[in-house]
């Protein structure tokens, strides 16, 4: 990890490519997000095991925003 004034610069590895995530959040978080993401990839992956890696990201965005979107309205009608 690398810092850069209040940015930290966190390697990650989602579907077996490394990226280097610069961000202000601590680096576990960074991790954590991308765990998540590559669990979600893996669980489309599973279901349509023939999706190039464009398709399946652009998938795994669709749900995680429906996801946040759902879980923003809920907030929002409490």
């Amino acid at each position: 990890m690398e810092k850069d004034n209040n940015k930290s610069r966190t390697t990650v590895r989602i579907q077996g490519q490394v990226y280097k995530v610069v961000s202000e959040e601590e680096p576990s978080h960074v991790k954590e997000v991308a765990k998540y993401i590559n669990q979600k990839m893996d669980e489309l992956k599973k279901k349509n095991p023939y999706l190039d890696t464009t398709k399946l990201s652009v998938l795994t965005a669709l749900n995680l925003a429906d996801e946040y979107l759902k879980m923003k309205r809920e907030r929002e009608g409490e």
